[in-house]
């Protein structure tokens, strides 16, 4: 049985992919994972605050694009939010809680920030879980525009192609796909998915597992979690856990291109006695 929120939420959108939550306070549910003394009304009042500051000004303007041009002043010149480009790695650049604090985070986090007082002015906007890089739409009575909130910049379609190129090579070609909006579950399952790399990276193995178990709550029926779950119980030494993921991947998916792998590590597993954490 689920004992905390994001547990709840979770299953829920594994039961309905398609529901859409409140990204905002999942976001801070899964913060309170890595930050145990966080609680999210304070950090939702902040998003609260920044939209009641940015309201005369984005309201005032007369036309879509002049509301975008006041919003992106608001946020990214006088708040100063801002893509980490020296750090980008850091897994605090993924905790909403911390992207509010230092002000600095990566396209998914910036661009939550960006929806959510979009959001609370009564604006359009929509997260676009586009290839490589999130970005944000505003749907304009008459023509939308791309927000790039890691850049701080709107984007036109060559600036588009070139973002796509970058992602998945010089043949990589615009389509409908790359440009539709995100579902919640989606989006959650892209936030923790970049989490987890962070984390792995930075040799933060018992956090980089908390993120695993998330993302096998998220998505259920996904066998690749369940791998990565058992190579981070190998990490952290907990041979029999390790051996009972990585042998139920390969019943699931015997054939899978990574299987070769998995099969010489359970090799090695063998006889290994657990270590406890």
């Amino acid at each position: 049985m689920p004992t905390d929120p994001f547990s709840e939420l979770a299953q829920t959108l594994a039961r309905n992919p398609a529901r859409r939550v409140d990204l905002a306070r999942a976001a801070l549910w899964l913060a309170a994972d890595f930050r145990p003394d966080m609680t999210p009304d304070p950090w939702l009042a902040q998003l609260d605050a920044l939209a009641d500051l940015a309201r005369p000004t984005v309201l005032r303007a007369w036309s879509d694009e002049a509301r975008v041009r006041a919003l992106n002043q608001f946020l990214f010149d006088e708040q100063g939010f801002k893509g980490n480009r020296e750090q980008y790695e850091d897994p605090r650049n993924s905790l909403l809680p911390d992207v509010l604090e230092r002000r600095v985070g990566i396209p998914i986090s910036l661009s939550l920030v960006y929806l959510e007082v979009a959001g609370r002015l009564g604006l359009p906007a929509e997260g676009i879980g586009f290839p490589g890089h999130f970005l944000v739409r505003y749907r304009g009575r008459q023509e939308d525009q791309m927000i790039d909130a890691f850049r701080g910049t709107v984007l036109d379609e060559p600036q588009l192609r070139g973002l796509l190129r970058e992602a998945l090579g010089e043949a990589a070609v615009l389509r409908r796909a790359e440009l539709q909006p995100i579902r919640s579950r989606d989006f959650l399952v892209r936030l923790v998915s970049n989490l987890k790399r962070h984390y792995a990276q930075a040799r933060e193995l018992d956090s980089a597992l908390q993120c695993c178990e998330r993302l096998i709550q998220l998505l259920p029926d996904e066998p690749g979690e369940v791998r990565d779950r058992g190579l981070l119980y190998e990490a952290l030494e907990c041979w029999d856990a390790a051996r009972a993921d990585l042998r139920h991947f390969l019943e699931v998916c015997p054939d899978d291109p990574s299987a070769a792998k998995i099969r010489e590590r359970l090799e090695t597993l063998d006889g290994r006695e657990s270590t406890l954490h």
